[in-house]
């Protein structure tokens, strides 16, 4: 992962607030979170976006938008692959604990006596030691990488596990462990090392063994499938250039760093992922971990001194403003943006996958969160406004051209209400207008204290269809969109 936002997706989840756990009836809000992912899809030029929502042991809604290979028009689905970047350091550290577990290693235990070639300098007389606890919660004083350029385009030319020992000892910390948070990707691959090294079998193979086939997640793999690479597996793409275009990323594979960055998997895949975490932690019962090792991973292990960073073990942690934990990774390497985020108290998850860069899966994950969190139960589809014929409002949703003042409008139905949807927008929940109806083809803006406002009027062609709507005086017209 070249570079990475810690904790911004995080509060975005935590702020808006899956509180209240599944409603009776979610397909308003899943309709709008569709419409507008297409749109920002559009808008913000993405080839492609797949998305999952969970809850508990239950998919509630998967979504897929646009192309996993935009040159062969391969369609992205959410069984389609991806790289997943630095969500793989999530199963690394269920490794660890694993074999901490098992009395194979101590969270204390010193990195130079479990791998004996490790030879990078320590810079500081005065630092504790580099422990696999530190490294789980990048307090290490590491430095980011190992030393050589793999993050360089077009080619990625990734390590060998040979590469990254020889070149260890050209290195030096860069603070006193235990310090300050610096994250590592390099800290990372060393615990993959620790991994092969305490369980005495390759590290590929005791995750396969002890973590992937457990689970029954079939689709994540620790490298990139390459004979999939621009069909099953998405193709990645950079950020916009100065054309507005964005420009195929090189097929890359990991290999040494794989540990940190190298796992492929898919929206569904990442959802059984965090089921399993919602199922190990309402059980006694061991599966994979201990349900204590799990609660302890998920806890607090690290802040740093700017009071803005919290880390578990191998998790991101944070608490939000609504006063719930949210736990999770995101990603960013060649091509790929990834996010798993969820609420142990409210069982809610939520798996993005984007195959480009310079885009933000928290900004998307956040949205999703926020409309889901305003759906109301059972929601009536035809109005009936007391001693007026009833309407049905199915009749006025659909997009509309508000050209040239805004891109356009769509127009769905919301608990009773019609709610109107500027797009392109990064807040679709805070921007949603309510209108309700209050006879014939004629509704009232809804205020935020309740009160009905100025008049929106919907007018019908000869045939009967809904073409246009008045407003202020003057007309928005609708328009089809495939």
């Amino acid at each position: 992962m070249k570079r990475y936002c810690l904790i911004v997706l995080l509060a975005l989840l935590s702020k808006a607030g899956l509180s209240q756990g599944p409603r009776t009836d979610y397909s308003e809000a899943f309709k709008l979170i569709e419409v507008w992912l297409d749109a920002q899809r559009d808008y913000e030029r993405l080839p492609g976006i797949t998305a999952a929502v969970i809850h508990d042991q239950d998919v509630l809604w998967t979504g897929a938008f646009g192309l996993a290979n935009a040159e062969d028009s391969v369609k992205a689905e959410p069984s389609t692959i991806f790289s997943i970047c630095s969500i793989s350091k999530l199963f690394t550290s269920v490794a660890i604990m694993k074999l901490y577990e098992e009395g194979k290693l101590r969270l204390d235990d010193g990195i130079d006596d479990l791998l004996p070639w490790y030879d990078l300098k320590q810079k500081y007389p005065e630092s504790g030691p580099i422990t696999i606890r530190s490294l789980l919660t990048h307090s290490s004083g590491l430095p980011r990488e190992a030393d050589i350029p793999y993050w360089t385009p077009p080619d990625f030319c990734f390590p060998s596990r040979e590469q990254v020992k020889a070149a260890l000892g050209n290195q030096e910390t860069l603070y006193p462990a235990s310090t300050v948070f610096q994250y590592s990707n390099i800290g990372m691959a060393l615990l993959g090392e620790v991994v092969a090294q305490v369980s005495g079998m390759p590290y590929d193979e005791y995750i396969e063994r002890n973590i992937l086939r457990p689970l029954g997640l079939n689709e994540t793999k620790t490298t990139l499938p390459e004979s999939l690479h621009g069909t099953r597996m998405a193709v990645g793409y950079s950020a916009v250039n100065r054309n507005l275009e964005r420009e195929k990323v090189s097929f890359f594979q990991p290999d040494a760093i794989r540990p940190a960055a190298g796992f492929s998997s898919t929206v569904l895949d990442l959802g059984k992922f965090a089921s399993w975490q919602f199922r190990l932690l309402d059980t006694t019962s061991a599966e994979v971990l201990k349900p204590s090792t799990l609660k302890y991973m998920h806890n607090v292990h690290w802040t740093d001194p700017d009071w803005n960073t919290t880390w578990g073990l191998g998790f991101v942690v944070t608490r939000g403003e609504d006063g719930n934990t949210w736990i999770g990774h995101g990603g960013e390497c060649p091509g790929y943006r990834t996010l798993l985020q969820l609420c142990p108290k409210t069982k809610m998850a939520i798996s993005i996958m984007i195959n480009a860069n310079s885009t933000n899966p928290g900004k998307y994950a956040g949205a999703i969160n926020a409309i889901l969190a305003g759906a109301v139960a059972t929601p009536p589809e035809v109005s009936s406004v007391p001693g007026k014929k009833s309407v049905d409002l199915r009749d006025y949703t659909g997009y509309y051209s508000d050209q040239p003042a805004t891109s356009e409008q769509y127009i769905s139905t919301w608990g009773g209400d019609l709610a109107m949807l500027t797009l392109p927008t990064d807040n679709p929940a805070g921007s949603m207008v309510l209108y309700r109806h209050i006879g014939k083809d004629t509704f009232r803006r809804v205020g935020n204290d309740g009160e009905l406002r100025e008049t929106l009027v919907f007018e019908r062609d000869t045939d009967g269809r809904v073409f246009r709507y008045k407003t202020f005086e003057n007309y928005v017209v609708r328009i089809n969109r495939k």
